[in-house]
């Protein structure tokens, strides 16, 4: 088992996806993000059923610095109520991870 994570964040726009990637990488608390544009996401918010395109972000990061990441998300993400969810790694290639850990934190 490793403490690497992949967490999910989505965004309305490449404006504050784009936001997002540099703060959390200026801040070293993620090694590489990925942006999926164009998603189409389906959620119930506020009683009614909602459709949104959307950005999927694919943040690469650790554990330990989890806490950070989610107070830098709360603090520049323009959604009330942002999509964060950290999945653990269970296994990976040990270059990436040595990787990972040497551009994080």
């Amino acid at each position: 088992m490793t403490d690497a994570i992949v967490v999910l964040c989505t965004c309305p726009d490449q404006t504050s996806a784009d936001l997002l990637c540099e703060q959390l990488l200026n801040q070293r608390l993620a090694a590489c993000i990925n942006q999926l544009p164009g998603i189409t996401s389906v959620y119930r918010w506020q009683g009614k059923v909602e459709r949104a395109t959307e950005i999927q972000l694919i943040i690469k990061s650790r554990q330990p610095l989890f806490a950070e990441l989610q107070a830098c998300i709360q603090a520049h993400h323009p959604y009330e109520v942002p999509e964060l969810l950290a999945l653990p790694v269970s296994a990976g290639l040990p270059a990436y991870l040595d990787w990972l850990n040497g551009e994080t934190s």
